[in-house]
């Protein structure tokens, strides 16, 4: 089958000859592709940001397809079902999974001690081959994959996988009540999807800040916040102090998490020499701006095993620090409801479709901001049948 092939950082190829997939255990089911995604998340293991990540390994943890097969123990999925996968690999019967915390399932990734199982994102993340194929592997496949409701655009459930879900959760985790200032960092997918829900739980003061202004423009319109350039700014920090009476926001949102720019010291501890998990930028940011007792929520990825971060500002300002992989399970029903009631039509932050044929020229545009790049799609040759 045709399968997007890491070979090292910065270096994306297509094979074409990668044996297809077969069932494994009894809940396993074979999921023929339909739609899947690039995320800004796969740059981080694009750019050799995220230990462990092996050569030959297939990326993508968001999307869509069709039942192609399933083992002898799945009762909920047929052959034939379309359905949208999470990107979280959950078992349902952890004490992880009972309390909805599906991105970190306690039998997924049973090696590490912090993270589930994610498909397509590196052997720390328990080193499933990921969407970016014609076909993919499921594990407990009576979990997560859940049927497309009908009527729904394809586009948009396969955003359901995992950016709607981030960006919600974001704003979920920053406890965001009416009349609060919030403050993302980072014009990327999953703050745009942040700032855009952060309006559902009752801000009236949505800023969002980047430093590509087609991606500010973009959050502006899709977003309807303020959106400012940190390069126009002495200090990002002061920036929002002012904005705030000098205050500080109500609850800041890192979504960028390790591939941040905006320090020299941070670019060269975390991306040059590699002696941190990536850059700690947005997050000094994010906790320098928030008001005393407010909140930072941390939806952004950082890998193992440690950042600089102002741990003093955060204890001495009683901030409260919310931070986890979405639970996509546990949000896909409202967020359902959300998109087959019109409230938010996701589809609307893609901006290129290419065959999957073409990942690696996905891959460089995304990775260098080309041509206004948002949100690609990828559409294998086998997804006629959809």
């Amino acid at each position: 089958m045709l399968a997007m092939n890491f070979r090292g950082p910065r270096q994306i190829r297509l094979d074409r000859n990668k044996p297809e997939p077969e069932i494994k255990h009894p809940y396993d089911a074979i999921v023929r592709v339909t739609r899947s995604l690039v995320c800004g998340s796969d740059l981080h293991l694009y750019h050799g940001r995220v230990p462990d990540t092996r050569v030959g390994m297939t990326f993508g943890h968001e999307f869509t397809g069709i039942i192609e097969e399933v083992g002898s123990g799945v009762q909920k999925l047929n052959v034939g079902d379309h359905v949208l996968v999470p990107f979280n690999v959950a078992c349902g019967t952890c004490p992880h999974c009972k309390q909805e915390l599906y991105g970190n399932c306690n039998e997924s990734n049973p090696q590490a001690t912090a993270v589930g199982g994610f498909f397509g994102y590196a052997h720390t993340g328990g080193g499933y081959d990921g969407g970016q194929a014609e076909y993919v592997r499921v594990p407990y496949a009576d979990v997560s994959p859940t049927k497309i409701p009908k009527g729904m655009d394809l586009e948009n459930a396969v955003l359901l996988t995992d950016v709607v879900p981030t960006g919600y959760q974001a704003a979920e985790q920053g406890g965001i009540q009416k009349g609060d200032t919030v403050v993302v960092f980072g014009a990327g997918p999953v703050g745009l999807m942040a700032a855009r829900f952060a309006w559902f739980f009752g801000a009236t003061r949505v800023i969002v800040i980047d430093h590509v202004e087609y991606r500010l423009e973009f959050a502006r319109k899709f977003s309807f916040a303020e959106a400012y350039n940190y390069r126009d700014m002495k200090d990002p920090v002061l920036f929002v102090k002012k904005a705030t009476d000098y205050f500080g926001a109500d609850v800041c949102i890192d979504a960028v998490g390790c591939d941040a720019s905006g320090s020299a010291l941070q670019d060269l501890t975390g991306k040059g020499l590699l002696l941190q998990a990536g850059s700690a930028t947005a997050l000094h940011w994010a906790i320098n701006s928030v008001k005393k007792g407010g909140i930072v929520s941390i939806i952004g990825v950082y890998g193992p095993p440690w950042n600089l971060a102002p741990i003093g500002s955060l204890m001495n300002k009683g901030i409260t620090l919310r931070a986890n992989q979405a639970s996509v399970k546990r949000l896909l029903p409202k967020l359902i409801d959300h998109i087959m009631s019109g409230r938010i039509n996701p589809k609307e932050i893609i901006t290129h479709r290419l065959p999957l044929e073409e990942v690696s020229d996905a891959y460089r545009m995304f990775s260098s901001k080309l041509d206004h790049i948002i949100k690609p799609l990828l559409i294998p040759p086998r997804a006629h049948a959809a």
